[in-house]
């Protein structure tokens, strides 16, 4: 099915699409199943989708790694599309890049190294620049084509990519972190869904390279899907890691063009003493001005890790 049409683009759950594509093959036979260590996690947002009203198509080819689209809105500004699922809108793009970069940073009380994989739109990479603490930041996206996009139609976010604390390698983060041992103050995963070739960012193996590659006092964020949708897989991932790092802590916030509107942050710590739902460094009224901070600050930090019963439970359960 064509996901442009009639002046609109609908996001489909990649199983969906899938499944309209090819209505004659058996029900249990996607590809385009969440997977985690293997194990099946259902379908990505099974039953519903969502439409932007498009404006104007501004590029649309295929990399080496996925289909990449971007396209003028009506109402979100230009809009960044990777196989189909929508990665950012220059409308609420600050939600996500915010949360996912600062929930870490400011639970650290000095972060002087940060790794970021993934994020080939700049939009972490401009909120790790914001710290001054900062001192190098090392990013390692696998798809160039993002990045060349991304500085041609989302200059907002792509503006950090000539800093001179940018050390940028295009390849695979996997591979990159085996070469890579106690060297970062944080970790940051700016991933897709775990579909295809993303699957190993979220696999107990992925977690125990970032764990090594963290300093003892390090602390890592990762993208962690959303409550409404993959409650399986949050809970798994949370085991699992429970396992890897004596801190781990889930958080969630909204973000407005992401399926069910919510997004979630996993955050974990290598120290057992190293609160991560609590600032390390509390920002002022001034501060938040000043570093142009439009959805996180020091409250909003501690009330994302204030979690529903219902994922509460879920969490707990897998504990057991």
């Amino acid at each position: 099915m064509d996901k442009l049409h009639k002046g609109w683009f609908t996001e489909f759950s990649p199983d969906d699409l899938e499944k309209m594509s090819n209505p004659d093959a058996p029900e249990d036979s996607s590809s385009k199943l969440l997977k985690s260590d293997g194990q099946e996690m259902g379908g990505a947002w099974p039953g519903q989708a969502f439409s932007l009203q498009v404006k104007k198509v501004l590029f649309h080819e295929k990399s080496k790694y996925q289909d990449v689209l971007v396209f003028e809105s009506t109402t979100y500004g230009n809009v960044l599309v990777l196989d189909g699922i929508v990665q950012a809108t220059e409308r609420d793009e600050f939600s996500y890049q915010e949360m996912l970069a600062h929930l870490p940073l400011f639970a650290h009380q000095n972060p002087k190294k940060v790794l970021i994989i993934g994020g080939g739109d700049g939009g972490i990479l401009r909120e790790v620049l914001k710290h001054d603490t900062v001192e190098k930041v090392t990013m390692c996206e696998i798809d160039e084509m993002v990045i060349d996009v991304a500085k041609k139609f989302l200059p907002g976010m792509s503006c950090g990519f000539s800093h001179e604390k940018l050390d940028l390698y295009c390849g695979d983060g996997f591979e990159f972190l085996k070469n890579h041992k106690n060297e970062f103050d944080v970790i940051i995963t700016d991933s897709s869904d775990p579909v295809g070739p993303a699957e190993s960012l979220f696999g107990q193996s992925y977690y125990e390279l970032l764990r090594d590659a963290l300093k003892e006092d390090g602390i890592l964020s990762s993208q962690g899907e959303s409550v409404w949708l993959h409650l399986p897989l949050i809970a798994h991932l949370v085991a699992f890691n429970r396992k890897i790092f004596p801190t781990v802590n889930y958080a969630q916030s909204i973000v407005s063009t992401y399926p069910s509107g919510s997004m979630g942050y996993l955050i974990c710590a290598k120290s057992d003493t190293r609160d991560v739902t609590t600032p390390a460094r509390v920002l002022s009224d001034e501060q938040v001005k000043n570093m142009n901070l439009r959805f996180y600050n020091s409250e909003v930090h501690k009330a994302a890790f204030v979690l529903p019963q219902f994922v509460r439970n879920a969490l707990e359960k897998k504990k057991e």
